[in-house]
């Protein structure tokens, strides 16, 4: 029987060195010419999405991106533009990066589980290096108004990370507002909810029967997928790439992913 093959998967075209979509790269050229409003306030995390459909969106604007600093227009860092840069162990982003490449399939074929390890270790996978994304970011804070977050401390406090977003961008909510944000901003009703979900992109895209697009959102699920010995491979590379770098993520909530380097409060 002849396989059936999955026709929405796009090959890697390298973008100044960085791997991304096809349909991603070329979406880049016009992106270039992006005009910021001084309001705007740019979400940046780790890896997959762009900038889309802003010009007729109004004031204050929100902007997404997965983009590495190299592929960022030039303007949003020119006019000074706010960042929130949320940063996710490597751990469980190589876990759930993963899942992300099988079940939507604009993506290359991810492989096996452990084939795709190596790729991420080496950056090798759409948006390239995890260990670059994060430091360079983290650089570009001391001289950028960038308010640099964890995954795994919105998690364990959301409404403490809530009102950290709120002091940066200069905005003050009543409590009962706060808490309400809380709550509808939960990976539980995240995951129920069609506008965050993306159950309603076609089947043929994402498939959900595959993974969901919102797995499990866990700090620590890396343990059900890495082995021991992929567990030690990883802990040695990860130790040697963040020598010398002043960040450091848990890898479980209260556990703090090993590396010759210092926990610095962001």
């Amino acid at each position: 029987m002849e396989l059936v093959r999955d026709t929405y998967r796009q090959p890697e075209e390298y973008v100044k060195g960085i791997p991304l979509v096809k349909s991603f790269a070329e979406a880049l050229g016009p992106l270039q010419s992006f005009q910021p409003q001084p309001d705007d306030l740019l979400i940046s995390t780790y890896p997959k999405s762009g900038l889309e459909t802003l010009k007729e969106t109004p004031a204050p604007r929100l902007l997404k991106t997965h983009l590495p600093l190299a592929l960022l227009p030039q303007s949003l860092l020119d006019r000074k533009i706010k960042v929130v840069y949320v940063a996710r162990n490597a751990k469980d982003v190589a876990v759930s990066y993963y899942h992300f490449y099988c079940m939507a399939k604009v993506h290359p074929d991810p492989g096996t589980w452990d084939s795709f390890l190596e790729k991420f270790m080496a950056g090798k996978v759409c948006y390239g290096s995890w260990y670059q994304h994060v430091q360079e970011w983290w650089e570009l804070s001391r001289t950028h108004p960038v308010l640099y977050l964890c995954y795994e401390d919105m998690k364990e406090n959301p409404k403490r990370e809530i009102q950290k977003i709120m002091e940066f961008v200069g905005r003050s909510l009543p409590e009962e507002i706060v808490d309400h944000i809380v709550q509808h901003t939960s990976f539980e009703e995240m995951k129920k909810n069609p506008m965050t979900n993306y159950t309603t992109v076609p089947h043929d895209i994402m498939d959900h029967d595959i993974s969901p697009f919102m797995r499990r959102g866990m700090a620590g699920d890396w343990k059900t997928t890495f082995t021991v010995a992929q567990s030690e491979h990883f802990d040695a590379d990860y130790a040697e790439k963040m020598t010398g770098w002043e960040l450091s993520f848990c890898s479980q909530l209260g556990v703090v992913l090993s590396g010759n380097h210092s926990r610095r409060s962001v």
